[in-house]
């Protein structure tokens, strides 16, 4: 997606992590139309996100290994040739009012990186409460000045400079349904488990219960999820869930160490 002739460079890269994408990638593509140049880095997805992706004028690289979501972040962030980056997510948005605000900011940017507020969708309702909203993440940057942390899920920018925030919200649609939601939950509960085992957490079954329980009532009372209704509930029900099997696992995994240990 180079810029065109007939208008004046923005100076900005979009960066963006695929796998198994196809059903989401040309709206998020379809976004993205005013920047620079979009580049993709696919994990070599069996569906058809990588020939989606070029076909819509986005540069796509391809990786076989898989080293952990900061990690694959700092990769592409390597490919951008632009002054400015914007990373993006396959299931994320950028609404018109967002897109004119990024054009006006990059004209005379104020700050060095700008936190964007997610508005995310659940079963078909935007959710407003629930720890869901605002959501500010830093997504925009100087591409000199940022980097992202090693962590292998909920990865961060790291900038060097001053951090502003832009008003319009990014449009975040994560889950396709329920099972996506329940599968998401399994695969980030393991590998969190594995992180606070690599440094040296431990929990018990007192330790598991409470963090569950204390997860619902945070998510549901403290940050008001009933008013998002049933969705609400659900959410607070799933990320107690989330919570529970995550220090099961860490509590399993230290157990396993141990027993290897003594043999």
């Amino acid at each position: 997606m180079e810029a065109s002739a007939s208008r004046q460079s923005l100076g900005l890269s979009v960066i963006i992590i695929t796998k198994n994408e196809a059903t989401r990638i040309a709206d998020c593509l379809a976004s993205v139309c005013f920047a620079d140049e979009v580049i993709v880095l696919d994990g070599f997805s069996t569906d058809d996100t990588a020939s989606v992706a070029r076909a819509l004028g986005a540069q796509v690289h391809q990786v076989a290994d898989w080293p952990g979501f900061g990690l694959q972040k700092n990769r592409v962030l390597a490919l951008a040739t632009q002054p400015w980056v914007l990373s993006l997510d396959a299931d994320e948005r950028v609404t018109p009012e967002l897109q004119a605000e990024i054009i006006q900011t990059l004209s005379e940017p104020a700050y060095d990186g700008y936190r964007l507020a997610r508005l995310s969708e659940f079963c078909g309702k935007q959710i407003h409460h629930s720890g869901w909203w605002p959501d500010y993440v830093l997504r925009l940057f100087r591409r000199e000045l940022g980097t992202f942390d090693d962590a292998p899920v909920h990865e961060q920018v790291v900038l060097t400079g001053r951090v502003g925030k832009l008003k319009a919200c990014l449009l975040h649609f994560p889950f396709e349904n329920l099972d996506a939601l329940v599968v998401k939950i399994n695969r980030y509960s393991g590998e969190a488990a594995k992180l606070m085992a690599t440094q040296g957490k431990r929990v018990g079954v007192l330790g598991l219960i409470g963090h569950s329980v204390w997860t619902f009532i945070r998510i549901y009372l403290l940050k008001r999820g009933f008013l998002d209704g049933r969705h609400g509930f659900v959410l607070a029900v799933t990320a107690a869930s989330g919570s529970f099997f995550r220090y099961s696992k860490l509590m399993f995994l230290n157990e396993a160490r141990e027993q290897k240990k003594t043999k």
